[in-house]
């Protein structure tokens, strides 16, 4: 047998090389799943994580709940998780905790209805500490797949670059949706993207702004793409704040003329207020524009549709006392309340009914803004803040959710509306605003800046039969990245499917 040394020494160094990667898989398995310390000390304290995770109610189908200890105050950290069936698994790399996204998912898929304990080790100074294990609660109504949000620097004036992102919520897969740097075509004055919206929660219908320079209204119509200006010379602007109806190619819109200011003592730092605002209806179809509300001495903005399609709900403000109508708004911004209003829709005629006024929040010295109804149309969330429409600045913010059934022609007021608990979604000193609903009814998303009154980011809680669990934020791969990422979330929405369309293929409509 001749011996050939070109083959065998082919055949060894593959040989060696799938033992290579064996070896790196194994060690690497090993750094990813330690020992737990034998040697520490018990503490009856929950652990000091971040995200604060302990205790809370997660969809069965979210990505891995990652977290770490203050880098500052320890040196290493180990967590164990136990399933309802007994069986385990650690995690440690450093001060954080990154679960593995197959052996996550198995997790969850055990613990549906169920939850699954959680041990922490910390290393501080030398010496290990257990601390107090806490639970996280899988309920058995999974997520919607998708999000998306406006990632933006929190200052408001950065134009250079800005993003809407979507994100999948069962991985940490992250994908532009549209970027404003591709097609603006003026640097001097720059190019704001911003109101992504949905028809049903679905992307084949949907819709975005592009401001100042290349400015319109990009429209997604059953998947074909095109840009719109709907400025008519009997509106204030062009659309604004959008809701599409939930069956038919239609949108509502606020026009808002839109002004901003900028505090030096005040902490609520930024302050967004109108001139004027008023409700328009689009029909996508026809590319034409209908008068719905536009009382021009008050303010109308924020539509939300009914999940019916038959009510338009909307905020508009009370007439300011008489001896401030004429006053600069710079002066009276603070005076400016919102209460919420509905009005019936004839879909076969496109006519709105007479206007309701469904929740006073004025009368208890309140400002309601961003409605969103439920999907089965039982509960309506909205904002709540002392004064204006801007509440994503507000300190004293927080989400309200009332039964919307207790409506019966009667304007509702924080008494007679019985509101559900939200002690444990809303913070206590930090704007909570944004409130949407998930698909099937179970989740409620919020952006929220409670982390560092800065950036707001983006929280969930699971709600069932009007309770509503601890706020949890959103997971990330590295859960630094919350603290090491400068761009605020805004305005966050639920989608069950992907945005399709390439950030490329919007950009062809700038040309056309």
């Amino acid at each position: 047998m001749k011996f050939n040394r070109k083959k065998t020494m082919k055949r060894f160094i593959s040989s060696y090389i799938v033992l290579l990667g064996f070896a790196v898989m194994f060690l690497s398995s090993c750094a990813n799943h330690p020992s737990v310390p034998s040697d520490a000390s018990a503490s009856s304290v929950l652990p000091p994580i971040f995200p604060d995770y302990c205790d809370v109610t997660v969809p069965c189908n979210i990505a891995p709940l990652n977290f770490m200890l203050p880098v500052d105050q320890y040196e290493e950290c180990v967590a164990r998780l136990t399933t309802p069936d007994g069986k385990q698994q650690t995690y440690g790399n450093g001060v954080k905790v990154q679960i593995q996204e197959d052996e996550w998912h198995d997790m969850l898929n055990a613990s549906k209805g169920k939850s699954i304990k959680v041990e922490v080790w910390g290393q501080k100074e030398g010496k290990w500490l257990l601390f107090s294990p806490f639970e996280i609660h899988v309920a058995k109504e999974p997520i919607d797949e998708y999000v998306s949000y406006r990632l933006i620097e929190p200052s408001y004036v950065a134009w250079t670059f800005m993003e809407i992102a979507q994100r999948n919520l069962i991985s940490f897969e992250e994908t532009q949706i549209f970027n404003n740097e591709i097609t603006m075509n003026d640097r001097e004055k720059g190019q704001c993207i911003n109101c992504h919206s949905y028809q049903n929660y679905k992307t084949d219908n949907m819709l975005f702004h592009v401001r100042l320079s290349n400015a319109g209204t990009v429209i997604v119509n059953d998947g074909k793409v095109s840009k719109v200006n709907m400025k008519r010379d009997y509106t204030i602007s062009g659309g604004v704040y959008p809701s599409w109806h939930p069956t038919a190619k239609l949108v509502a819109f606020s026009t808002n003329l839109t002004r901003q200011a900028f505090h030096t003592s005040n902490p609520n730092k930024i302050e967004v207020y109108d001139l004027a605002s008023d409700m328009i209806l689009y029909d996508v179809e026809t590319d034409s524009v209908s008068i719905v509300s536009n009382d021009s001495t008050l303010l109308e903005v924020y539509p939300t549709w009914s999940p019916d399609g038959k009510y338009l709900y909307y905020c508009k403000s009370v007439p300011l006392p008489e001896e401030m109508r004429d006053k600069d708004i710079r002066t009276t911004y603070q005076k400016i309340q919102y209460n919420l209003v509905r009005r019936s829709f004839d879909l076969k005629t496109h006519n709105f009914g007479e206007e309701e006024l469904v929740y006073d929040a004025a009368s208890a010295n309140k400002s309601v803004t961003l409605p969103r109804i439920s999907p089965d149309g039982h509960y309506l969330l909205f904002a709540l803040g002392q004064y204006g429409c801007f509440h994503s600045r507000h300190h004293d913010a927080d989400i309200v959710c009332i039964p919307i059934d207790k409506y019966a022609g009667t304007a509702l007021t924080w008494e007679t509306s019985s509101p559900i608990d939200l002690s444990r979604l809303n913070s206590k000193d930090y704007s909570d605003s944004y409130p949407s609903w998930s698909s099937n009814g179970h989740w409620i998303m919020l952006a929220s800046r409670r982390d560092d009154d800065n950036y707001s980011r983006v929280y969930f809680a699971y709600f069932n039969n009007g309770k509503v669990e601890k706020a949890f934020l959103m997971p990330q791969e590295d859960p630094e990245l919350h603290i090491s990422l400068l761009k605020s979330y805004n305005r966050p929405e639920f989608m069950v499917e992907p945005v399709k369309i390439t950030v490329d293929e919007f950009s062809k409509v700038f040309d056309k």
